[in-house]
């Protein structure tokens, strides 16, 4: 779906999903003079948007999607609805065209767009680009996955949006025109909805393939194969000194061993590490992303770190909870794929105990297996994927490991073995589903029993 929306009075639009993104949706299809309808999957709406649709006179259903769903002019997708979803299928096989949240939303954005995505960092990323672009006096919004609805900010005036992008937003977009997009980094995830990791990196590609010529696109050195690149946008790419680049880019970001620099028509220092209060060097390549992004989009980072001093970093990515006894805890618990718990493992710097385990994806734990052995002494396992993970351990030959059944096992287990000098990192590389409703609630509950028993309550 191509078109743009721009003119839907009087039309009727389905809304499908009555989650965050799905109310906005709803709200501006209504204030644009829709007649909306929205069809939820679950049994009930939260309060809060029960109350918003009523104020807002929007009709809905819950407990799946009915004919009436499909009786509709265009049907819009909220975030998450897979193309493979019954009600999708049956309004193309209608002609009713599907339109996704982004594109819904693209045209009545007023603004420069700076685009986030990527496998992992993309929030933090996001964040730091919003944070700095308002201590620099630019009017400017922070929306998208992160949690802020970008419906919310449909017809603003402003100097900035900055959008954090999934694969499942990206898979439906085909109207966004990014100012300056960012890849943070690529690793395989959501292969079940994607049904492939070629599939995940076509929707992550489109970011970059959906802006104007000249636009600049920042990304890994690494990436530039598999993001296929057409050459259409400025690319500058990230590499660490000692790994030189593959690919050859229009400008490059050198993570140096205590420096970073970008060398784009001349050679630019962007941040001494010591300057920065950022936990893993993982961090560091969002922060020397996000300033290179700034500076090739006509932003001067004058001050950088002196600007990032009141910045509040995203709770469960890297998050330190607390010293017990010289033992340091990070709550990791945004660590929901294997490459972001690879990734944190080998960002901090130490011996460490780390536990892992939740729900799986469907990943191979291999490479978090060869991560363990590398960087940890012992890994604490527990939730559903337990046994694929100990087995993987196993293989790569780390016999390092203990099974528990609860985060309070895990956390009394961590206290006992770790010692001084050493962190204890929960970066458990699986959703939270199969314990907890969410990582965000993990992660909490990781912290309170830090506190607990470090004496800390």
């Amino acid at each position: 779906m191509k078109e743009s929306n721009q003119d839907i009075a009087g039309k009727k639009i389905t809304i499908l999903g009555a989650g965050v993104s799905g109310k906005g949706l709803a709200i501006l299809a209504k204030t644009l003079g829709a007649h909306v309808f929205v069809t939820e999957k679950k049994d009930t709406l939260s309060p809060e948007v029960e109350e918003a649709f009523k104020l807002q006179d929007i009709q809905w259903e819950v407990g799946g999607n009915s004919l009436r769903a499909l009786d509709a002019d265009c049907i819009v997708v909220s975030s998450g609805i897979s193309p493979q979803a019954s009600v999708v299928k049956k309004a193309q096989g209608r002609g009713i065209p599907v339109i996704g949240e982004i594109d819904f939303v693209a045209p009545h954005i007023k603004g420069k767009v700076i685009g986030v995505t990527g496998s992992n960092g993309k929030s933090t990323t996001t964040m730091l680009i919003g944070h700095l672009l308002k201590k620099y006096g630019y009017k400017t919004a922070v929306a998208g996955n992160i949690g802020n609805p970008l419906s919310l900010h449909a017809s603003q005036n402003l100097d900035f949006i900055v959008i954090e992008l999934s694969s499942f937003q990206l898979y439906w977009a085909h109207l966004l025109k990014s100012h300056v997009a960012i890849v943070t980094n690529l690793a395989p995830d959501h292969i079940d909805w994607h049904g492939s990791f070629t599939n995940y990196l076509k929707a992550k590609a489109r970011l970059v393939r959906l802006q104007e010529p000249g636009h600049w696109a920042v990304v890994q050195n690494r990436d530039v194969d598999a993001l296929q690149l057409s050459g259409k946008s400025a690319v500058a790419s990230l590499y660490w000194e000692g790994q030189e680049p593959v690919h050859k880019t229009d400008a490059y970001i050198c993570m140096g061993e205590q420096e970073a620099w970008l060398s784009y028509n001349k050679k630019e220092l962007l941040f001494d590490y010591r300057d920065v209060d950022l936990i893993g060097r993982h961090n560091l390549e969002n922060l020397a992303m996000t300033a290179s992004a700034l500076i090739l989009g006509g932003v001067p980072c004058s001050n950088l770190t002196k600007q990032l001093s009141d910045f509040i970093p995203l709770p469960h990515r890297c998050t330190f909870v607390a010293e017990i006894n010289g033992v340091r805890y990070i709550d990791d618990s945004k660590g929901t794929n294997v490459a972001a718990s690879a990734t944190a493992l080998t960002s901090i710097h130490g011996p460490k105990v780390v536990i892992l385990g939740g729900q799986g994806k469907g990943e191979d734990y291999s490479p978090l297996a060869e991560a363990v052995k590398k960087e940890a002494r012992v890994a604490i396992v527990l939730g559903a994927e337990k046994k694929p993970i100990v087995t993987a351990l196993e293989g790569a030959g780390f016999a390092r490991h203990i099974e528990v059944d609860s985060m309070e096992d895990a956390v009394k287990a961590a206290m006992a073995l770790s010692l001084p000098g050493e962190t204890v990192l929960l970066s458990p590389a699986c959703t939270s589903w199969d314990m907890y409703p969410s990582y965000k609630k993990r992660g909490e509950h990781f912290q309170h029993l830090v506190n607990k028993y470090g004496g800390l309550l």
